[in-house]
């Protein structure tokens, strides 16, 4: 399974990494959705996007948009990972096609729990 990780923040991109390769992924990370969607072109649809909110030149919110407006993603699982708590946010992303939605601070197991719902991890991970 392929991954792609989406976060300004290098250490967050390192802690997800680490997490998504211990559970079998492959990765690659981008630190803006601009980023992203050039992985994307140059790689082709990933398994699962964890994608950060908050970012420079092209945020969470817009690159899911992007993405869920290209039927060549619509297999693409989308987690978005982000400090936005509000829940008008959680259900704009959800309605936009997010799959579902990890707040940060996190942990591994919580992860690990969200893609088991998303059938992409054996519940013994």
């Amino acid at each position: 399974m392929q991954a792609l990780i989406v976060d300004d923040s290098s250490t967050m991109r390192s802690i997800l990494r680490m997490i998504l390769r211990g559970a079998g992924f492959e990765t690659v990370d981008a630190a803006n959705g601009v980023e992203a969607l050039e992985r994307l072109r140059e790689r082709g649809a990933q398994d699962l996007a964890l994608v950060d909110w908050n970012m420079p030149q092209m945020d969470g919110h817009s690159f899911l948009c992007a993405v869920r407006s290209d039927h060549a993603y619509d297999e693409m699982k989308v987690v978005m990972v982000t400090t936005e708590t509000e829940l008008a946010q959680v259900q704009n992303a959800l309605e936009h096609g997010a799959n579902e939605y990890i707040m940060k601070p996190f942990t591994k197991d919580a992860v690990l729990e969200k893609l088991q719902l998303l059938g992409m991890v054996a519940a013994t991970v």
